[in-house]
């Protein structure tokens, strides 16, 4: 536990597993710091399973976000959108700004908008108006406004166009460890879904992303324009 102030991490993902894999070790490192996490999934990601039918799937991914969020000592919610038919529209945006006027985040984290899945840039723009209705005191809802001052986007293969890292997050060994437990959870992630190897790629991308800053093991970031390279240990 630190003596700083207690900090509170959104990271809102299109889909079960996403925020888990890009930002899991960070997650990680900030609750066994004493921090606070929750992961929002919009949807379950229920859709890629080769044998299983989306609605077998959906179960079973939602039970293993909650197992990820238990590892890694987060709380995790949903909301009620099915895989690849995420819309982009002001009931969804309010549905988000909603949990974040509840929960009070003072980071959120969430999807880079150059993806090659539509949730996941859907996702992106979701959450930046979210971010900006939740603020709003003119804005009546059932909470008061809320402001998250930090955004950040996570480093993940499937959102590359235009991703420039510029903030790194060094990862102990702890944290790591944590997160590559947890990672296994998830039957997609071990590969079982589409054989693409999800847990040795962030894994290698840890030291990838954390060499050119000076530390073992790092996660990436981008930031909204205007914002500044940092070197880190908590956001």
């Amino acid at each position: 536990m630190t003596n700083e102030k207690k900090s509170h991490i959104l990271a809102i993902g299109g889909h079960a597993g996403d925020l888990d894999l890009t930002a899991g070790a960070v997650i990680a490192k900030y609750t066994q710091a004493g921090h606070k996490a929750t992961f929002l999934h919009l949807t379950p990601g229920e859709k890629g399973h080769p044998t299983l039918s989306p609605e077998d799937y959906a179960k079973q991914k939602i039970e293993e976000a909650h197992q990820f969020a238990e590892i890694v000592g987060a709380d995790v919610r949903f909301l009620d959108y099915k895989d690849a038919e995420l819309p982009l529209n002001d009931t969804v945006k309010y549905e988000v700004a909603d949990v974040i006027r509840e929960v009070k985040p003072d980071i959120i984290l969430t999807h880079w908008k150059g993806s090659i899945h539509k949730d996941h840039t859907n996702t992106h723009h979701i959450v930046e108006d979210a971010r900006f209705y939740a603020a709003l005191k003119t804005i009546n809802r059932d909470l008061p406004a809320h402001f998250a001052p930090h955004l950040y986007y996570a480093d993940n293969w499937e959102d590359p166009h235009d991703f420039h890292p510029e903030v790194f997050i060094d990862i102990p060994e702890e944290a790591y460890d944590t997160w590559v437990k947890a990672m296994h959870v998830y039957a997609y992630a071990r590969g079982e879904t589409s054989g693409f190897p999800f847990i040795e790629y962030y894994k290698a991308l840890t030291i990838v992303r954390g060499a050119p800053a000076g530390f073992k093991r790092a996660q990436a970031f981008a930031v909204p324009r205007g914002s500044l390279t940092k070197r880190l240990q908590f956001f």
